[in-house]
């Protein structure tokens, strides 16, 4: 890695947003899933939650265009337990939907810590989302068709997003932490051995706040010895 790529790498990454995300609910198509991570990196998102389909979960890295290497996810069973994640982390809950109570997304305050639900395609969020959620937020249309594809509308909204949190200054220093970065910058440097380890459930190798790697050698002599340690759950 160039000192030029790691410094803009360096730089992107500390502008991530540790108390904003987004709910994917029951998103069961797989390139909606990959065009929504996409948005959440322009975000500056650093980790989008996914609520598992009834259908599966696929992982699609084309609609992503590499996005999924900067932006977590993590997977959720269940609506709920995405949603008490969330709060536990002081986050307010908007969710997209058309009710009597939703306001136009503008409306919001996204500057506060806060996760946005967005629902499946046609059926949008359940009974259960709108129930949980502290507001309901629409993207006010003028056409005959009243609905936007689940990514175009997330990006409408990040936009908003985005557009709140630049005034705001929040993009302009530091927010996450420092063993975060550090991962990240690891698996930039050593994609590799980033992709080794998962498929081998090995735990990643020491490696500093710059991400370099502490002592490869020994690592090395490690996975041959099949010494090395197994990935723990976080």
């Amino acid at each position: 890695m160039t000192p030029e790529r790691e410094q803009k790498l360096l730089a992107v990454l500390q502008r991530r947003q540790p108390d904003l995300t987004l709910i994917a609910e029951q998103v069961h198509k797989s390139r909606n899933i990959a065009a929504l991570i996409r948005n959440c990196d322009a975000a500056g998102i650093a980790e989008v939650q996914v609520v598992k389909p009834k259908e599966g979960y696929q992982q699609y890295r084309g609609t992503a265009l590499g996005s999924d290497r900067w932006v977590d996810t993590a997977l959720h069973d269940t609506l709920d337990l995405a949603i008490e994640g969330v709060r536990a982390r002081g986050m307010k809950v908007y969710a997209a939907h058309f009710s009597e109570q939703a306001v136009p997304y503008r409306e919001v305050d996204y500057t506060e810590p806060c996760a946005i639900v967005m629902g499946a395609e046609k059926e949008g969020i359940s009974p259960r989302a709108a129930e949980q959620a502290d507001r309901h937020i629409i993207i006010p249309m003028q056409g005959v068709v009243s609905s936007l594809n689940v990514s175009t509308a997330a990006g409408i909204i990040l936009a908003e997003v985005i557009d709140q949190r630049l005034k705001a200054g929040f993009y302009d220093r530091a927010r996450m932490p420092v063993a975060w970065i550090a991962r990240k910058m690891f698996e930039a440097r050593y994609p590799k051995v980033a992709e080794f380890c998962h498929r081998q459930n090995l735990a990643y190798p020491e490696y500093d706040e710059r991400g370099e790697m502490l002592a490869p050698g020994e690592w090395n002599d490690q996975v041959t010895a099949g010494t090395a340690p197994a990935q723990t759950a976080d």
